[in-house]
């Protein structure tokens, strides 16, 4: 049963009206914009059914509060959702939830006219943390952490309200690499951001079903099915955020080296304790000789060697 979660969706509505009206030229453009929008939404619902399903995130009767700010991630995720929703071999149900923390010139209107159109059940939880926010944190200061957890708090009691089961958040793979990188570089931990958890309160588990999906797939996905962006004029503006710097980096890294996202990505799913030194994760008093081989050990104190990965059958560059 759990195939249903990946398997592909079948064709995209037909175009013939377009078609038959258009020249041969527009013809072709829109049949191979319209294939490529087919293999993106495959692709996006084949990663986010595998984690779904690798994780356990969404179980028989769920009720799953898709929390949505405005922005493309949060959209995407809630599309995806519906989708999978359609074919899923369990039963849930979806409530998208949006926090309007009165920030400043935010259209108000522009959610609620698209879940309306849309005909998904939501809830506008209106809460001034702006005012709160730009009273203790001086200005030009980073408010994130602030934001952060009076936002947490308010949807977690919202999630308590409607019942929700789970609640979805819409950080994606480039998220989760950002999240290792910044606690590695500024915090000391070898630490990510989970795709799956229980809530800091402890009340609640959050799920973050675009955990497999790139950022890059996202904007293309956002751009073709044309969704209502709301920019966020709090703290998008802060360009000096240690985040925005480290998804910078990534996405140089990417440009020189391509194919090194999708390596790193793979290895936090590929940890090997032992080779670390964190003693409450690996006994190193216990290291002893046993004769029989280690299959991760070191192999006669050489470095290690690694296959050079490759790129649409090609060697990757390395360095």
């Amino acid at each position: 049963m759990n195939a249903f979660w990946t398997e592909a969706d079948t064709a995209p509505p037909a175009l013939e009206a377009s078609r038959a009206r258009a020249p041969v030229a527009s013809r072709e453009a829109l049949e191979r914009a319209a294939h490529e929008a087919h293999k993106l939404e495959k692709r996006l619902c084949r990663q986010v059914g595998q984690a779904i399903m690798d994780y356990h995130m969404i179980e028989e009767g769920d009720r799953v509060m898709v929390c949505v700010s405005g922005g493309k991630d949060s959209y995407g995720m809630l599309d995806i959702l519906l989708k999978m929703q359609q074919r899923a071999p369990v039963s849930f149900e979806l409530i998208a939830v949006n926090l309007d923390q009165k920030q400043p010139g935010f259209p108000d209107h522009i959610l609620p006219a698209y879940l309306e159109q849309l005909g998904v059940p939501f809830h506008i939880e209106t809460q001034d943390t702006y005012s709160i926010v730009k009273k203790v944190i001086p200005e030009g200061k980073t408010m994130c952490s602030l934001c952060s957890r009076l936002r947490r708090g308010i949807l977690y009691r919202v999630a308590d309200e409607l019942k929700a089961t789970k609640i979805a958040l819409g950080h994606h793979r480039d998220d989760m690499l950002q999240t290792f990188f910044l606690n590695m570089f500024f915090g000391g931990k070898l630490k990510g951001m989970p795709p799956k958890l229980v809530s800091d309160d402890g009340g609640h588990v959050v799920i973050r079903p675009l955990a497999n999906v790139a950022e890059k797939d996202l904007v293309r996905w956002a751009e073709h099915r044309e969704f209502p962006i709301i920019p966020c004029t709090l703290c998008g503006s802060q360009e000096n955020l240690q985040r925005k710097q480290i998804g910078n980096m990534l996405r140089d890294w990417e440009k020189q080296y391509p194919g090194r996202i999708e390596s790193m990505f793979t290895a936090l799913q590929n940890v090997v304790p032992s080779h670390l030194m964190d003693t409450k994760l690996h006994d190193f008093e216990a290291v002893r000789t046993t004769g029989v081989a280690e299959p991760d050990g070191d192999t006669a104190f050489d470095l290690e060697s690694f296959p050079i990965p490759t790129v649409g059958g090609l060697p990757m560059r390395i360095l």
